[in-house]
């Protein structure tokens, strides 16, 4: 998981094992019960202008990783698309990146997940790679 490693560096089976199992049980669970329901598919033109909106900005994100301040500019960049209501901003990045309706605040995923993680999964949202 690439945001817990940043988080706490040393967590290891070695050092951790209680959290590695349960780690094992999350995992065993995510392919047997959730993965299964995903559903991604491609983003419509206008989306697919914001995602990529999206995607430069992060790209040039220069500010802290910071959940607040990401979620402000994903926020703007729905806006700015003109999605009304804003939740069909949300919805598609759900839908498109993530395979479900509904999903985290998207600033604190990706101050989670990371930046550069995030990054990557939306250029894998963009070119199709994940609804294939």
């Amino acid at each position: 998981m690439p945001g817990f490693r940043r988080l706490k560096p040393d967590a290891g089976p070695q050092t951790h094992p209680q959290l590695d199992a349960a780690a094992g049980f999350a995992v065993a669970y995510y392919n047997d019960r959730v993965k299964p329901t995903k559903t991604f598919r491609l983003p419509s033109d206008a989306e697919r202008a914001a995602m990529q909106d999206l995607l430069a900005r992060l790209e040039a994100w220069t500010g802290a990783v910071d959940a607040d301040a990401l979620q402000t500019m994903v926020f703007a960049v729905g806006k700015e698309h003109g999605f009304e209501p804003l939740r069909d901003w949300f919805k598609a990045l759900y839908e498109v990146l993530l395979g479900a309706s509904e999903g985290p605040r998207f600033g604190g995923f990706i101050a989670l997940y990371g930046l550069e993680e995030s990054i990557d999964l939306l250029r894998r949202g963009l070119s199709g790679a994940l609804a294939a």
